[in-house]
């Protein structure tokens, strides 16, 4: 009886810290509740959010199921797998935007853009919208309480840029990031393992947009990553678009080239692959069925798992030689894997489990829902951070190596890939010119031995360099990441004691004005915001009132007069019925009325209560 309890012993928990899976097909929420994590889902409803965001003709964004309902009725204004394009340049996404019906463009700063509605809309803006969903759900899970901080999960992958408008996009959502934290990483904490005295672990992450494999050592407590590997362009919708060219083949050979390229068209075949997939999951032979009235299509295909499974063996040839890669860089071999786990819906497609069991020569951890267990080991996380007790060190490590470009273009590698995080390390330079007063640093991430072909991150000045005949000059450049993975570059001239330093801020990421100037519009669309949030608040509240007082019913008839409750049916029955409009003068004014009239009511329980604890006990007892 939650309402009675907060209105009558005036109790309040603390503001809970959840993990976000943040993830391309699905997001969703978790926290630690009773010893152990659970899904954060509204009574009777899914936990799961599409990441799925509509932007209609009229009034704000819609996202999750509502957003995908209208794939197909209005595609050009329905966004999916946005995460596809976090912290990416245009050049980085022109594969993904060819099956896309919107138009994408880039910013001054090389940041994509979509136009929808005749609005842009960065990754970053959009995946807001997603995380506010999934802060709302878990809200509402939660009876109404606040929720304003998160751990949140990224592809180990995940290169810093990424992580960096992840990051953006939680600041944009109001949410407070404790940690960034990859999803390998999480799904070794839900399952437990690093309760294990020692042991090798390979996590196996098969999601919708990305694929990314972590081999993790675990030793008296410490939980530490040896390496990771992946594909930020391989997941569940590559084997979605093998059945989708599939069925454009044979329906481009009767319709023409015309209709594949109808809007409406994408979106159906991608939807149709999308259930055929899954259907094949679980049965030996789905159909794959595309109807698009206003194209006057219809059409059906047998598909058998046989076939599906020929057309994605390459993709998933190409997971395992990123296992292959990871185990090299941990100086493994599959047999000293202890444990092997697998996230992400998309290995649920039998083929995947058969191949990667083969590999490793062991059955990997499946038992818990592969598209809830990132989110469940994020809360685990949250739980740590804020004061929980558990005996576990997480130590993560750097995807890729970083470094400075060197004079002719080269890589100077000061931290390599693999790194534990937190770390530091130092190079020492010098100047290339005689009398050279300044330094230009050019920070760049990657593997490759040329800056041309590495993503650079940023760029500072050094000045304030004596004049010197060259190479006498001596500059120490210190890198330095956090906990969070946040680097920090700082150079100092040693004799002159000179110093400049960058906290650096990716290409494509989006700058402290960016951010300031969207979340200034999200201001001026404050009210309406509000007004929508206080709506759905009241719904909620009233919501857990009425099955309050509907449960103790039977008590009230009982004990309160007839005006009294008469007076408390009536009130009842017109808060249920305000919570079918979206009224907001007409929803407080029904919440107040309503808990005026369940005052009595409470009192009524609160003396029921006290009378069965005092019953049969002296004066002296009490």
């Amino acid at each position: 009886m939650p309402y009675i309890e907060l209105n009558v012993l005036n109790n309040t928990l603390p503001e809970p810290a959840v993990g976000i899976d943040l993830g391309t097909t699905n997001s969703l929420a978790a926290v630690w509740r009773e010893g152990r994590p659970i899904v954060l889902a509204p009574e009777g409803r899914s936990g799961l959010v599409p990441s799925v965001v509509y932007v209609p003709s009229e009034g704000t964004p819609v996202v999750g199921r509502e957003a995908r309902d209208q794939a197909v009725v209005d595609p050009r204004h329905t966004v999916f797998s946005i995460k596809r394009f976090m912290g990416r340049g245009l050049a980085d996404v022109q594969s993904e935007l060819a099956a896309r019906p919107y138009r994408a463009t880039e910013s001054q700063r090389g940041l994509v853009q979509l136009e929808l509605r005749g609005r842009k809309y960065t990754p970053q803006e959009l995946s807001a919208l997603i995380l506010m969903k999934v802060r709302d759900v878990a809200c509402a899970a939660l009876g109404g309480q606040t929720v304003s901080r998160a751990v949140i999960t990224v592809p180990a992958y995940f290169d810093d840029a990424q992580r960096q408008a992840t990051r953006d996009a939680a600041r944009l959502a109001g949410l407070d990031v404790l940690r960034i934290i990859n999803e390998p990483t999480a799904a070794s904490l839900a399952y437990g393992l690093d309760q294990r005295d020692k042991g090798h672990v390979a996590v196996f992450d098969l999601g919708g947009g990305t694929f990314d494999i972590s081999v993790l050592a675990i030793e008296d407590g410490v939980f530490r990553v040896l390496s990771t590997n992946g594909d930020t362009h391989l997941g569940g919708d590559d084997f979605d678009e093998r059945l989708a060219e599939l069925a454009r083949r044979e329906i481009g050979s009767v319709a023409g080239a015309r209709v594949l390229e109808e809007p409406g068209f994408q979106q159906a075949v991608r939807l149709a692959a999308e259930k055929c997939k899954i259907e094949l999951s679980t049965q030996p032979e789905s159909e794959m069925h595309l109807v698009v009235p206003e194209l006057r299509l219809n059409w059906r295909r047998r598909v058998t798992r046989e076939e599906f499974d020929a057309l994605c063996a390459d993709l998933i040839g190409r997971t395992l030689d990123c296992c292959r890669r990871a185990l090299s860089d941990a100086k493994l071999k599959p047999a000293q894997i202890d444990e092997v786990v697998l996230v992400g819906g998309s290995t649920r497609v039998p083929a995947v489990r058969a191949r990667v069991e083969a590999w490793f020569g062991r059955r990997p951890h499946t038992e818990l829902n592969p598209d809830e267990v990132v989110a469940l080991g994020a809360a685990v996380q949250a739980h740590i951070l804020t004061g929980g007790k558990r005996d576990m060190l997480l130590m993560d490590v750097t995807p890729l190596s970083l470094g400075v470009e060197t004079m002719g273009g080269a890589v100077d590698k000061v931290i390599q890939r693999n790194t534990t995080i937190p770390c530091s390390a130092t190079a020492g330079y010098t100047t290339y010119a005689d009398n050279q007063t300044g330094l230009d640093f050019n920070i760049v991430q990657g593997e490759r031995e040329l800056a041309k072909d590495c993503r650079s991150l940023g760029r500072f000045q050094l000045k304030g360099v004596p004049p010197m005949p060259a190479g006498l000059a001596r500059i120490a450049v210190r890198f330095h990441i956090d906990a969070d993975g946040v680097l920090m570059v700082t150079a100092k001239e040693e004799s002159t004691g000179e110093t400049a330093q960058i906290e650096v801020q990716p290409m494509h990421g989006l700058t402290d004005a960016e951010v300031e100037g969207m979340l200034k519009s999200g201001f001026a669309h404050a009210r309406d915001d509000f007004h929508a949030r206080r709506v759905a608040d009241l719904k909620i509240e009233i919501g857990t009132m009425v099955r309050a007082t509907e449960k103790n019913l039977h008590a009230a008839h009982g004990g309160l007069d007839r005006e009294t409750f008469l007076d408390l049916e009536e009130s009842l029955a017109r808060a249920k019925a305000a919570t079918q409009k979206d009224d907001l003068d007409a929803l407080q004014k029904a919440r107040d009325e309503f808990e005026r009239a369940t005052l009595p009511l409470a009192a009524l329980l609160m003396n029921n209560v006290a009378q069965k604890a005092l019953m049969g006990k002296k004066l002296g007892d009490v």
